[in-house]
């Protein structure tokens, strides 16, 4: 952590105790794209400059520890500026949440690629002869991939030998790995 998230977090003593889970809680549902705190609600607390640096900050604070897997203990002790009960509470939230905190990350690296797939249809035929050969009894599969492209929905259909298909397979499983789903 960098001496400028520990200053902003000092802004949280500002916050009586009881009301720490709340935000902070808050600002991860933020983050997992629901709704942030609302500055109504603490405007007795921060200005609305503050406010917005406190957002900010624990964003980032969130978004450090939980994307570059910053273990607790060092995290714990860059808190040691503040008092055990904030620190207590900011634990709490990143310990209970942090599954969900990784997933939204995750969601958001992959939300970067302009392309998702939104839905898929397959189906397996097996040709039995074609003009050239009376009989080839060759399996393929017709897959239809539905992928939204910058707020358009296309439809692309490919068909796979059996081969093509178990290359296409091992290249999922191998993403699927790597992003560890």
């Amino acid at each position: 952590m960098e001496a400028e998230e520990d200053l902003s977090l000092r802004a949280l003593e500002k916050l009586p105790a009881e009301l720490g889970p709340q935000l902070l809680h808050k600002v991860i549902d933020g983050i997992c794209g629901r709704a942030y705190p609302q500055f109504k609600d603490y405007d007795s607390i921060w200005n609305s400059t503050e406010w917005i640096n406190v957002l900010e900050e624990f964003s980032k604070f969130f978004k450090t520890v939980i994307g570059k897997n910053k273990d607790f203990e060092k995290v714990i002790k860059q808190l040691n500026h503040l008092s055990s009960d904030h620190q207590k509470t900011i634990m709490k939230c990143l310990k209970s949440r942090k599954d969900e905190l990784r997933k939204a990350l995750l969601g958001e690296v992959i939300a970067i690629s302009s392309a998702q797939l939104q839905d898929f249809d397959w189906q397996l035929k097996l040709v039995l002869s074609s003009d050239k050969i009376a009989t080839l009894q060759v399996p393929l599969v017709n897959l239809d991939l539905d992928v939204k492209e910058n707020g358009d929905m296309k439809q692309y259909s490919v068909e796979m030998n059996k081969e093509e298909l178990q290359n296409l397979i091992n290249s999922l499983e191998a993403a699927n790995k790597e992003s560890g789903l």
